[in-house]
């Protein structure tokens, strides 16, 4: 990657950009628009299935029949046949980095099958040398996505792996679970990371039990100061990310693109990329806690005065516990599979509950919405301990607290999600990345069969969305609904039939209910008059085949009425 000072190519880059836009993608696009002969799932209340649409300035001000659009349609009106596709809301990533996902378009992907190609300790260090030839050795060298557990080894690279493609050069590789990463021995040192340092709290630095050696392998808060060197990006390469992942944004169908915990470097650069047009989606970003929170506690009207209809200020995104692939998820009992031979292990929280319920009491003390993450149980029993106390201090009849991932829920704490405003985000594509390795290694057949547990949150009547944590897995929606609806691992293996949910369920949680999660279902999430226009055409109706889901494509992405995708 290309690193320069983020902010010393903010001034002469601004003008720049706003001039090639000015000069390149003004819409000609009619501003009235009839939508005729289409299957259109509206997604409200009643799942109504309408005919027609009828457009105007990037609002829906009509829907019904044909008669009824036809009946509306004047000498200015543009009209599209669908020779009865299905025409539906478009797609609200409930849970995303954005545009992380642009990172594969500047470093090394280390994913493997079915993701990646990566499958050897060798084939990652191949990886890293071809990249590494064709960068200047004073550059950090990062590589994302590998995954312990899918290469043959069974192991994390260490420090001498990536000792072995560069000594000189700086390298960190993060793991397909965004919550550790490895440091090769120059990138150690820079960080000032050596045998000696002091574990970090809600951390560690991994040291080889035998020689007293740092592996190289850092968890959760150990790997901040590394990160932040390697991902250091300079503008030209964030505007690359923009391009790349708002592009893939579109042909996957999003028109609600999430920042899932942004700090201010990121919220600025967000807010001025939309502020210029330069990314097709609307944004929403989540201020990390640590980062943007405390400013957004001292001067909240500065950040609402950012907000327009293509940028949003969403929840404060609070980090409870890890990754459950990554055995940092923190447990009420012990991994399946013992980590490092104990059998007691059962991972641990980045914050203790005290810290927590910090934490959560000063946002909700002033009525600003949370997104917690949690991944196991007694993460979330944590967090329900934090709200529950914090509640009743200051009770609130809706605090729609979304709980990301909420992966190993149990049922009675679904229970309590319901009584304290907890609404949780399931990452239900685990079930076809991870499922089969949550059965036999993570979290063995019992509780795998329960994780991303929809069933149990329909059957409460708790509104819960779906997400795919992007770029943790390509944005796949299609295979997102697939997967709660169907609960297949990537070998066929159904993880937990009990906890299939019906096909309109799974679209409502990439829509509507993803958009109520954030107090924006007043304006997107469903095809109802005065709502945005942010549609999407697909080349399969989802009712017809549960199976098939998967294999639908986007044909076209509207956001306000424009196409921003066309296949």
């Amino acid at each position: 990657m290309r690193h320069r000072s983020f902010w010393g190519w903010f001034a002469a880059a601004l003008f720049f950009i706003a001039l090639l836009i000015s000069l390149g993608v003004l819409s000609t696009e009619p501003a009235r628009r009839a939508i005729l002969n289409a299957k259109v799932l509206s997604m409200d209340a009643d799942n109504t299935i309408h005919q027609a649409v009828l457009i105007d300035h990037g609002r829906i001000v009509a829907v019904g029949s044909n008669e009824e659009i036809t009946a509306l349609i004047d000498k200015y009106t543009a009209v599209s046949d669908l020779n009865g596709k299905v025409l539906m809301p478009g797609i609200i990533d409930a849970h995303g980095h954005f545009p992380g996902s642009g990172l594969l378009d500047l470093t090394v992907d280390l994913n493997s099958p079915p993701v990646g190609k990566i499958e050897t300790i060798a084939d990652l260090r191949t990886s890293l040398v071809t990249a590494a030839q064709e960068t200047d050795k004073t550059e950090w060298l990062f590589g994302w996505g590998y995954d312990d557990t899918l290469i043959a080894e069974r192991r994390h690279p260490t420090r001498h792996d990536l000792d072995r493609v560069s000594t000189e050069q700086p390298i960190f590789i993060m793991h397909v679970s965004g919550h550790m990463g490895v440091a090769n021995s120059k990138a150690l040192a820079l960080a000032g990371i050596s045998p000696e340092t002091p574990q970090p709290d809600g951390g560690v630095i991994v040291v080889d039990p035998g020689s007293g050696e740092l592996t190289g392998l850092l968890e959760e808060n150990a790997m901040a100061p590394v990160q932040a060197m390697a991902m250091d990006l300079g503008m030209l390469d964030f505007f690359s990310m923009l391009r790349f992942a708002s592009e893939e944004y579109a042909r996957q169908g999003v028109t609600t693109a999430q920042s899932g915990g942004a700090d201010a470097r990121m919220y600025t650069g967000l807010r001025w990329a939309a502020k210029l047009g330069l990314v097709k989606q609307r944004l929403v970003v989540f201020p990390l806690f640590d980062q943007l929170g405390p400013e957004l506690l001292a001067t909240p009207d500065v950040f609402s005065e950012h907000t327009t209809d293509d940028f949003l200020l969403g929840p404060v995104k609070i980090i409870a516990d890890g990754s459950i692939q990554g055995y940092t998820g923190y447990l009420s009992q012990p991994y399946h599979t013992p980590y490092k031979g104990d059998a007691e292990y059962r991972g641990y929280p980045r914050l203790s509950l005290e810290q927590l319920s910090l934490e959560v009491d000063k946002y909700l003390r002033r009525g600003i919405q949370l997104a917690i993450h949690g991944n196991g149980d007694a993460s979330m029993d944590d967090i329900i301990a934090a709200v529950d106390k914090a509640q009743q201090k200051y009770p609130d009849d809706d605090p729609r607290i979304i709980l990301i991932h909420a992966q190993m829920a149990r049922a009675d704490q679904l229970d309590e999600f319901k009584r304290l405003g907890i609404t949780p985000s399931f990452f239900s594509a685990h079930t076809y990345y991870w499922g089969d390795r949550h059965s036999q290694l993570f979290m063995g057949p019992e509780r795998a069969a329960n994780m991303s547990p929809g069933r149990w949150a329909m059957d409460r009547e708790l509104p819960f969305s779906i997400h795919l944590d992007t770029p943790v897995v390509p944005m796949q929606p299609f295979l997102l609904v697939w997967s709660a609806v169907n609960r297949l691992s990537s070998s066929g293996q159904v993880i937990g039939a009990d906890q299939r949910i019906p096909v309109m369920q799974a679209l409502r949680a990439v829509t509507i209910d993803a958009a109520w999660q954030i107090h924006q279902d007043n304006n997107r999430g469903s095809i109802e008059p005065g709502k945005w226009a942010d549609l999407i055409v697909l080349s399969d109706d989802p009712l017809i085949n549960p199976a098939a889901i998967r294999d639908i494509q986007v044909l076209e992405t509207i956001v306000a009425g424009k196409k921003v995708y066309n296949r």
